[in-house]
Parts: structure tokens; C-alpha cells; sequence
């Protein structure tokens, strides 16, 4: 049987902005992995909140990163097997794609991963002032019906909270497939005033970074014939 996070509090209140919890049965390696690895890597909030994020880490780090929604986490492991002295916070409450991360973590022996296998807003909370270095959304779930964009995770609300829990110059990284999420996005974050655009060029924002690889849900996004976008912020 496998665990489940249980509902943050107010979630019912202030309205669930992920789909789905789960998906197809776990493999037995998968329902291992969440039964007794998840549980050591979970993110205690209680414990964020007095001592910061990088107390989460049984090594010293030279920054934290958080990605929120990581999905089937490859973007995570990657960033993480290829900054072994960053510590790296993920989001996602769909456990078929925790299991995935798991396993990475596990073959890759990736020791800097915490895991937040919740709604991503009581983390934000917990999180103190200036506590990271860079966040990314990649690839958000569009909700792309007029009436359930309240869901959609950029919002006023949690571009004040990204800005809060960012340090001075502080890296927010935000990619869609989805063009009227994009202009959503950039609506909001200028709405909010605490954050520049890094692009100069269109080139910036078309093509993504060497250092920001590629994901399978980017993949069938091209693969369907919608264009991304890359968008990196600059918290002032």
C-alpha cells in the first residue's frame, strides 16, 4: 500500500491548484522506494521554519534551489547530479512522479535532494525571507479553461511569495508550451514589480539554456508542434 501525504491545511479552503494525486500502480521497486526512502527525504515544515532550508541537508551547501511541480524529475536530478554542493528542495504531489525521482536519487546516489510531496503553498510559507537562490516552474499545469485559471499556480499571491523567499538577485526560472500562460506569467510578474526580465534577445527566451535540460513533457510538447518558452526572472 502505498503513502500519502495528507492535505495541507486550508487546502480545501483556498482551492487544490495540481490534478491528480496518482496514476497507474506503482512496481514493486517504485512502492519500495516510496515506503522507506520518501519518508527520510520528506521536508519537515516545522523544522524549515526554524532553521532554514539549508538545515535540511546532512552536508553543508552553498545555496538551496527549489523546483516546484518537478514532475517526473528530471530536470531536479539533473540540476542536482550536476551541483552536488546545491541543495535541492523539490514540489510535487503526483507519487508515481516522486517514485521516478526516487529512483534516480537512489541509482544516482543523490544525497542534496529533499522532497515536499504536497501542495506546493504550505512549503512557500514555511520557507524564511531570503532563504534561496533560484526557483524554477517548468512546465506548470495551464489549466487552460477560462473558469480554472484561479488554479493556475502563478497568481499574485505566490509571485509575492517567490519574491519573498529569494534572495537579492535570485533566480526565478519559469517554462511553458502554453502561449497565453506565458503572457500570464510576464502580466504577473510585472504586476508585482520586484522581479526583471533577464531577456535581450528573442533568442533568450525561444531557446533553452545549456544549463536547463530538457524534460519529457517538453519533448511531447514539440513533439505536438507548440513552441516553449524559457523565462528567466531576476529578483531586485
Amino acid at each position: 500500500m502505498t503513502t500519502k501525504a495528507q492535505a495541507a491545511p486550508g487546502e480545501r479552503s483556498r482551492g487544490q491548484l495540481f490534478g491528480r494525486r496518482k496514476g497507474h500502480r506503482l512496481r514493486p521497486r517504485q512502492l519500495r522506494l516510496v515506503e522507506e526512502m520518501l519518508p527520510g527525504l520528506r521536508v519537515c515544515l516545522d523544522g524549515l521554519r526554524a532553521h532554514g532550508p539549508a538545515a535540511l541537508f546532512d552536508r553543508p551547501v552553498r545555496e538551496v534551489w527549489l523546483e516546484i511541480g518537478f514532475g517526473g524529475g528530471e530536470h531536479l536530478a539533473w540540476q542536482a547530479a550536476h551541483n552536488r554542493d546545491i541543495g535541492m528542495i523539490g514540489a510535487e504531489p503526483f507519487v508515481n512522479g516522486v517514485a521516478k525521482l526516487l529512483a534516480a536519487i537512489e541509482d544516482e546516489g543523490l544525497g542534496n535532494i529533499r522532497i515536499h510531496d504536497d501542495d506546493a503553498r504550505p512549503l512557500l510559507e514555511a520557507l524564511p525571507d531570503n532563504s534561496l537562490d533560484r526557483v524554477f516552474v517548468l512546465f506548470p499545469d495551464p489549466w487552460p479553461k477560462a473558469r480554472h485559471r484561479k488554479r493556475r499556480f502563478v497568481s499574485h499571491e505566490t509571485v509575492g511569495e517567490l519574491h519573498r523567499i529569494l534572495r537579492p538577485g535570485g533566480t526565478l526560472r519559469f517554462a511553458s508550451d502554453i502561449a497565453d500562460y506565458v503572457r500570464w506569467t510576464l502580466a504577473h510578474i510585472r504586476a508585482h514589480g520586484g522581479f526583471e526580465w533577464t531577456a535581450e534577445h528573442p533568442r533568450d527566451w525561444r531557446e533553452r539554456p545549456r544549463d536547463w535540460p530538457g524534460t519529457r513533457y517538453e519533448a511531447k510538447a514539440r513533439g505536438a508542434g507548440r513552441r516553449c518558452a524559457y523565462l528567466s526572472f531576476r529578483r531586485a
